[in-house]
């Protein structure tokens, strides 16, 4: 993402069946504000059928995994990190998640269910510049386990599939950051391991990079500025479900004056004010308008909704 942007940066046309039911192409010469607003716009368009993608090559080795950290380091930690993040290059995307250690094989049973501090790399460079770029954060502190290695990509991607099965219930709550200063390290601290639960999680996204030098107007995706995005999920079985969503809330609640705007779809039930909001004045008119124009009736309504301009 740092290196080559967003999904829709690299998006060069769609195809979609509009609320009329016509099938209409979108790209930079067919229906350019159409195109520029399905990047970004939720499905508030159409059914996108197709897509053509711009591809990047990446590979297929990567350097790449997890570096796990006791929860009592995570204040020294997270503030060396934002350093770290800040200098990174552009080959290099990072998260960072907090919560208890799950069960799974690459874990040992020892750390299952400790509260834990994760920093995830990706470095798609050159692995033995990957290796030196990597080296102030693996051997910084006190890694309880680092499982950072060239693998393949694809094999990357899979790393935490075995965390999310079906059949669990998911709340949660997301703001962008400007920065990750103080005021939002104590935050996450204070609230990251409250929920107690095996499941649930805070994870915070690195932005920057590539994604922050495409202008902001060129799509309907906002927040390009930001520098890092912060996912509340709580996670649950059925009978869990009141008390994880709670938390999330009241997790949300004390990062939303840090806000420096939310991804759209890490919204959830907040309200046509939080998707304005979302989007800022200036672009919620533009998309309105749009709106207005392929979908009057508000046909598509049933998403993080942009209501036809009156």
């Amino acid at each position: 993402m740092r290196r080559d942007g967003l999904t829709c940066d690299n998006l060069l046309a769609v195809e979609l069946v509009t609320a009329e039911g016509r099938l209409v192409r979108a790209s930079e010469r067919e229906h350019p504000e159409l195109f520029w607003g399905v990047r970004g716009g939720g499905g508030n368009f159409g059914v996108v059928t197709a897509f053509r993608y711009r591809l990047n090559q990446v590979g297929p080795t990567v350097l790449a995994g997890p570096l796990f950290f006791g929860a009592g380091d995570a204040a020294e930690l997270l503030r060396f990190y934002r350093d770290f993040a800040e200098a990174a290059p552009d080959e290099l995307t990072t998260v960072v998640n907090l919560r208890h250690a799950p069960p799974l094989p690459f874990i040992p049973e020892h750390l299952h269910g400790a509260p834990v501090i994760a920093v995830v790399v990706c470095w798609v460079g050159p692995i033995e510049l990957g290796e030196r770029v990597l080296e102030p954060l693996r051997r910084h502190g006190r890694p309880l386990l680092d499982l950072v290695t060239p693998k393949p990509y694809t094999a990357h991607q899979g790393t935490f599939d075995a965390t999310v099965p079906h059949g669990l219930h998911y709340y949660w709550r997301s703001e962008y950051l400007d920065a990750l200063g103080d005021d939002a390290v104590e935050v996450l601290l204070a609230n990251a391991w409250e929920s107690r639960s095996p499941r649930s999680y805070a994870i915070m996204f690195h932005l920057g990079g590539a994604v922050g030098r495409v202008p902001d107007d060129a799509t309907a995706f906002s927040g390009r500025a930001a520098r890092f995005a912060v996912n509340v999920n709580g996670v649950a079985l059925p009978h869990e479900y009141a008390e994880q969503s709670a938390w999330a809330r009241r997790f949300g609640q004390a990062l939303r004056p840090l806000s420096a705007g939310v991804y759209m779809n890490f919204l959830g039930d907040e309200g046509q004010d939080r998707v304005r909001a979302a989007y800022g004045a200036a672009k919620y008119d533009r998309l309105a308008a749009l709106k207005a124009a392929w979908d009057p009736e508000n046909f598509f309504r049933r998403n993080q909704n942009v209501r036809p301009r009156a």
